[in-house]
């Protein structure tokens, strides 16, 4: 038997988010800091700049698959192994580790105990897969990890517009099936905006899109029926996301072309 605080709030950390088996464990501030780091350890927790790790629970109920390097602790009966079936499986997925910028080994784990993720400063989104209708595209270097009954695949552009133009690559990677997919996301949960369409479409001035329903057809097209008209507009070409499904975005990631505010005087 193994018993843990990793669940229990301290002056240090908490769990702010459940989803499936996945909890996320928030470092509130950080108390092991120098004298010469105290104050910037200080604001950072102010501004929402926190130290997250993923806590996994299994009870021989399924696999986690996570990517290569996650893991930073098993605790309990787990075992261990990758999700290579041979020569020819190993080839497929390195080449789709190239393209998407995902590792081609994943291992898998099972068995009962806790697993215990890296942690990251990065924010960390629990997504359900019935809640994309069994699939979603997700941008490079998201995944993070998920249930083993959640199948990853790459995915291309069917468009050359939009796999030229669009600034989402030429490949995603898929996940489709059931169960949940632990991202990380470049923005909090809070920042994010969700558009759910039903036979419609989304305009974004941008690579905005961070995940976005399989069902969506993605093109690049210009703003108005010509380019003139286009070039008046100041906007130019726009990513188009039709049909039904549902679309994650982050307008004010990195903050890109926001001017910085003057000082008063």
């Amino acid at each position: 038997m193994i018993k843990t605080n990793l669940f229990q709030p301290t002056e240090a950390h908490k769990i702010v988010d459940r989803k499936g088996r996945y909890s996320l464990l928030e470092y509130e501030k950080d108390i092991s800091v120098t004298p010469g780091r105290a104050a910037d350890a200080y604001y950072a927790s102010k501004m929402n700049v926190h130290k997250r790790q993923v806590i996994a629970v299994l009870n021989n109920d399924g696999g986690v698959i996570l990517q290569a390097g996650a893991m930073q602790m098993m605790l309990g009966q787990l075992r261990v192994a990758t999700n290579i079936k041979g020569a020819g499986d190993l080839m497929k997925k390195m080449i789709g580790s190239k393209v998407t910028g995902e590792t081609a080994v994943k291992p898998r784990y099972e068995g009962a105990g806790i697993l215990v993720l890296e942690p990251t400063y990065r924010y960390v989104l629990f997504e359900d897969l019935a809640r994309w209708n069994g699939t979603m595209v997700i941008e490079d270097g998201m995944f993070l990890a998920c249930d083993d009954s959640v199948n990853m695949q790459v995915t291309a552009r069917t468009n050359l517009s939009s796999a030229l133009l669009g600034g989402e690559g030429l490949f995603n990677t898929c996940l489709t099936g059931a169960g949940f997919a632990v991202l990380e996301s470049p923005v909090p949960a809070e920042e994010l905006i969700v558009v759910d369409l039903e036979r419609d479409e989304v305009r974004l001035d941008g690579s905005m899109a961070i995940a976005w329903s399989g069902s969506l057809e993605f093109t690049v097209e210009r703003t108005t029926k010509t380019l003139i008209g286009s070039a008046a507009s100041g906007e130019g070409l726009v990513n188009v996301y039709r049909g039904t499904g549902r679309i994650l975005i982050a307008p004010v990631s990195g903050n890109f072309g926001i001017p910085t505010p003057a000082p008063t005087t």
